[in-house]
């Protein structure tokens, strides 16, 4: 079995770790497939496959970002170029589609970030639009903003959304790569994108200690908040 991390920051958004140290980390704990996903930020990911291809690194690098929707942040995966922010949730998942990717609900119905709810992950499944549907549920996240709802993400995730579920550190500093995982079935990228589209994903991994919590939060915290906001309406906006 193959074991991937599909959502870890860089310090190029609000992480505290370049993408280099991220490829280090996930080459120490023997992950074969690592997505950077910046928030609503693709660079990132194309940092870390470059420097993955010049060291011939074991890793694999999916690229993707973690975009803003109206109705809360989604993973877009296998994606080569920015899905556009602030869109409805619907809009937001079927442009992933075209551009190729894959749709992954990360830290589903949670309080405490600003995550997609139980009522609009029920009106997607309501829908039956295939291009707008998600592929995949994060019910496996150490943190504690991906713990709190993480039961009943799961139990509707088996009762209605039935689509494949996994697991992702949301590391925001390299030492936090790998405290959750999405395994499957092969070892590269694309075997990985095969065990998504059959559901066949096993998510596994550990919480988070309060002092994992707590290290190097402040920062993390200012640049999620203040920084990366007035950054990204620069670079979209007004540059």
């Amino acid at each position: 079995m193959g074991r991937a991390d599909l959502q870890l920051h860089s310090d190029l958004g609000d992480g505290l770790s370049p993408p280099e140290a991220l490829l280090d980390a996930a080459e120490r704990a023997r992950l074969d497939v690592i997505a950077v996903t910046d928030h609503d930020d693709i660079r990132g990911s194309f940092q870390t496959r470059d420097a993955a291809s010049r060291r011939g690194s074991p890793v694999a690098v999916v690229t993707g970002m973690e975009v803003t929707t109206r109705a809360g942040h989604i993973l877009a995966l296998f994606v080569e170029d920015e899905v556009p922010m602030l869109r409805p949730l619907a809009e937001t998942v079927a442009a992933i589609h075209r551009l190729g990717g894959v749709a992954v609900v990360p830290h589903p119905l949670s309080y405490l970030t600003f995550s997609v709810g139980e009522r609009a992950l029920r009106d997607l499944a309501e829908k039956a639009d295939e291009e707008a549907f998600v592929d995949g549920i994060e019910v496996r996240n150490p943190s504690y903003a991906g713990r709190v709802r993480a039961s009943r993400a799961l139990w509707l995730n088996v009762h209605v959304l039935r689509i494949a579920q996994t697991g992702s550190s949301d590391a925001h500093h390299a030492a936090l790569v790998a405290t959750a995982w999405t395994e499957f079935s092969g070892a590269s990228a694309e075997d990985l994108r095969d065990a998504i589209a059959r559901r066949a994903t096993v998510p596994g991994g550990r919480s988070w200690t309060l002092r994992e919590h707590l290290d190097g939060v402040v920062t993390q915290q200012y640049r999620s908040m203040l920084r990366d906001p007035a950054k990204r309406v620069w670079r979209r906006y007004v540059r």
